[in-house]
């Protein structure tokens, strides 16, 4: 028994063995046979839509589904196989590169379907045997690169499940950005730029023509999605805003034209953007001529701006003046001549060549024709070259000579791999993953002088050739170019556009304007309009004291606190300086007036001087009276120190000198009010206060009241002295020139001083008013300090509310005001007595009758 199931173990163990040995895979679903094929040492794959659409076939869930029908003959796709298969036997007529190497090929059709380009595409990767067994690299790829596909979803599809095996795929016009991205697309390269460049490219040129409010399209793909995010966000960066952004497929109910067109002609944009394919143009324009919308200047991409199709479609007409990106003119020697020579078609694909012939010619190969259809039967021989089709134009010669340079790519990479010298071995090892390490690096000229090389992303460099669409009188349309796109470049220097006239939309020569709000013109600033984009503006003018002297500014700057805004508010203009000049009418009459109290006092200190031995003069102390005139003088006189542009030396005296006259002149005011009560109290009975009050004492006590003036004034210019001062708080338009107080303590000091010494004068002449009439000045001290402090309790809130050189006026009013009052007062009275009374200046008259 043990024996027995030791030997049934050893069966199974080499059984076991046996089966890892024979690793086999197998085919799931029915094989897929490429549509152009032909034998080599090395089969190059190809992807390309022959058929731009399919039938729908409603599955029954009872059977497998149906292989695709495929219809709507695409010859686009024929003229990029054509391209493939030129390169491909040139390569193979060549003795330079892959000597001794015949290339095949395998071309499938995707059918503008992204299902089945992913079903082709693992095709190519896994051969369509049922069954396949090797030792060394079981269910390996059988192709070492795959050419295609035109759009951009399909080549993103076919990588997301390729990518794992590392088999490089080369596309020829798959531009979306998203495919540069080598974490999920690892193995894809292109010989077109990436979008990011074209779309950087749009928003450059809309930008350099003052298009700032757009309106765009886009296909509703990734091409056009992708595409449209990356103009955006440039856009954005460049100050353009979009008034709308709308996405369209060709597949899309009628609905969704209509709102398309609605959309525009509610718009206020002249520019839109369309980031469409030909197929997605061809289907609106001709709706877009049906509703006449036309006026708009379009801006497009290398997708239809080029497509000479689009340009003879109904409703071209819509697009003239167009401006975009195409990719740029290029010439392959010998490459027309072959397109349009089918026989390698006929060749590699009999079933795809009788579709191709019988659409490009309108006949059929069968002879079985079908009850009253007249119908010519092909012969195989008509004559392409006069057939004027979409197969027979080459003005997509420069994306054939991408796919040219696809297949010259991957025949340099293995020319390197297999270490090709004057002849390459037969014995191929296409590693994928060593073939897509060698191709991002590889670099070679075109027979055309023309560079090909990968950067990082697989991307080649982008440059694009800047078109616009021309009306001819015939009524067809010119592709001229009018300028180059090079981001190889600085980026001021990226887009060049050479002097041409360009042709705009309506036929127009002038640069059509789109703009959301207009050019903000200097002294103004823009300001965002609620709910609407950046574009969206009002202009509103700048604010007094601020200016803006560029357009469409943000801001206004505010002028420096010297200057002031113009009536524009385009510049700054230097202030005014307001102060109490000579010059002005107010500062005039207040020169005048200091000039006459001064003349006054000078008159009637003389007349006082003629008459001093009279007994008026002699009665009240005429050292007093002639001190006190003098000092009167001197008060008039320091107002003219308020008068004029401030410095130094006038702030620090006009104040000073002000302070130290007043407190002389109330000091003698006082000292004749203490020498008339003293006099009065000398003639009681046993008084003897004159001997203590005489004239000595009286000119110490003047000397005594103006010294402590004369301290206060020095502590204040010592501590903290008032100084110029240039003052823009009063007003804004204006710069008042006036004196700071320095210290405020020090400026009431001086005043409050000098009201103490007039109070005090006012209290003593008003208790000595009813003293007998030989000494009846008191009355006149009396009503004058009474007009005094009236005029300085009064100056205190007008001058703290007065501004400017108000200030200044209403201090120089309350000093002539309050001299004038003492000058009236105490001296008219008797200056009246002397001239027109001299009757009355007598000793007898002056101790008049006793009562």
């Amino acid at each position: 028994y043990i024996p027995l199931v030791s030997l049934i173990h050893i069966l199974l163990l080499v059984a076991s063995f046996s089966k890892s040995e024979e690793r086999v895979c197998s085919l799931m679903g029915e094989p897929e046979e490429p549509q152009l094929f032909k034998t080599g040492d090395i089969i190059l794959g190809g992807i390309f839509s022959f058929h731009s659409s399919w039938k729908n076939i409603e599955s029954t869930y009872v059977h497998s589904p149906l292989p695709l029908q495929c219809t709507s003959l695409n010859f686009r796709a024929f003229q990029f196989a054509q391209s493939m298969l030129f390169a491909i036997e040139e390569i193979n007529n060549s003795t330079d590169l892959l000597p001794g190497i015949k290339l095949g090929y395998k071309i499938y059709d995707a059918c503008g379907s992204i299902a089945r380009a992913v079903r082709v595409a693992l095709s190519l990767i896994n051969g369509n045997e049922e069954t396949a067994t090797t030792f060394e690299k079981p269910c390996s790829g059988s192709v070492p690169a795959i050419m295609g596909e035109t759009s951009s979803s399909p080549c993103m599809a076919i990588n997301t499940v390729i990518g794992p095996f590392h088999t490089p795929m080369v596309s020829h016009f798959a531009t979306c950005a998203c495919l540069s991205n080598k974490v999920k697309y690892p193995s894809f390269l292109r010989t077109i730029p990436s979008d990011y460049y074209q779309s950087r490219a749009l928003a450059q040129m809309v930008k350099h023509f003052g298009w700032t409010w757009v309106g765009a399209i886009r296909t509703n793909d990734d091409y056009g999605n992708n595409g449209m995010a990356t103009f955006i966000e440039i856009a954005t960066q460049l100050g353009i805003c979009l008034e709308y952004s709308l996405p369209f497929f060709r597949t899309d109910p009628p609905e969704q034209k209509q709102k398309i067109i609605e959309t525009i002609k509610g718009s206020t944009s002249k520019v839109i953007i369309a980031f469409l394919s030909h197929m997605d143009m061809d289907e609106l324009i001709e709706e877009f001529a049906h509703h006449n919308l036309t006026g708009y200047q379009w801006v497009g991409t290398e997708g239809w701006i080029s497509d000479s199709q689009t340009a003879i479609a109904k409703g071209h007409y819509i697009l003239d003046g167009s401006i975009g990106l195409a990719i740029r003119k290029a010439h392959v020697t010998g490459l027309r001549e072959f397109m349009l020579d089918v026989k390698p078609l006929n060749s590699s694909g009999n079933k795809l060549f009788v579709e191709f012939w019988e659409t490009t010619f309108g006949c059929i190969f069968n002879l079985i024709k079908q009850t009253g259809e007249n119908i010519e039967t092909c012969t195989g021989y008509e004559n392409l070259t006069g057939i004027k089709n979409s197969f027979t134009d080459m003005s997509l010669m420069p994306i054939f000579n991408n796919v040219y340079k696809a297949v010259y790519a991957v025949a340099h990479t293995l020319h390197k791999i297999l270490g090709c010298g004057k002849m390459c071995s037969n014995t191929i090892a296409t590693d994928p993953q060593v073939i897509l390490q060698n191709l991002k690096q590889i670099r070679f000229k075109t027979k055309e002088g023309e560079e090909v090389y990968f950067n990082e992303d697989g991307d080649p460099a982008a440059k694009y050739d800047i078109i616009n669409w021309q009306p001819k009188k015939d009524g067809s349309v010119e592709f001229v170019t009018i300028g180059l796109y090079d981001a190889s470049l600085p980026e001021d220097k990226q887009l060049h556009l050479d002097n041409l006239t360009l042709s705009w939309a309506n036929n127009a020569k002038q640069v059509p304007i789109s703009v959301c709000s207009g050019t903000c013109a200097l002294g103004t600033r823009k300001v965002l309009q609620k709910g609407k984009p950046v574009c969206c503006y009002d202009c509103i003018p700048c604010a007094e004291g601020e200016f803006s002297n560029t357009t469409d500014s943000i801001t206004c700057a505010r002028c420096h606190p010297e200057f002031w805004s113009n009536e524009r508010r385009d510049d700054c203009k230097k202030k005014e300086t307001e102060f109490l000049s000579f010059t002005e009418i107010m500062g005039a009459i207040l020169t005048v007036s200091s000039l006459l109290g001064a003349c006054l006092t000078a008159t009637v200190a003389f007349i006082f001087f003629r008459h001093r031995n009279t007994p008026i003069v002699k009665a009240n102390n005429s050292e007093l009276s002639f001190l006190l005139l003098f000092s009167l003088t001197l008060c008039f006189l320091c107002s003219l120190t308020f008068i004029g542009p401030p410095s130094d030396w006038s702030c620090m005296l006009r104040h000073t000198a002000f302070g130290i006259t007043f407190v002389l002149c109330i000091s003698c005011v006082l000292g004749k009010t203490l020498a008339v009560l003293m006099a009065f109290k000398a003639t009681l009975p046993g008084s003897n206060l004159m001997k203590w009050f005489g004239p000595r004492r009286q000119r110490l006590s003047v000397l005594a009241f103006t010294v402590v003036q004369v301290v206060i004034c020095i502590l204040w210019l010592t501590i903290n002295p008032p100084f110029p001062f240039k003052n823009f708080s009063h007003f804004k338009d204006k710069i008042i020139l006036e004196c700071a107080l320095g210290s405020p303590i020090g400026f009431w000091a001086v005043l409050g001083y000098i009201g103490l010494l007039a109070l005090l004068c006012f209290i003593l002449a008003f208790l000595a008013r009813k003293l007998p009439d030989n000494f009846n000045e008191a009355k006149f001290i009396t009503f004058s300090m009474l007009i005094f402090c009236a005029v300085w309790i009064t100056f205190i809130p007008a001058y703290v509310s007065s501004p400017g050189k108000f200030s200044v006026a209403v201090e120089i009013f309350a000093i002539l005001a309050s001299s004038f009052g003492l000058l009236f007062c105490i001296f008219i009275p008797k200056c009246y007595i002397i001239l027109l009374k001299p009757e009355k200046n007598t000793k007898k008259n002056m101790i008049g009758k006793k009562g």
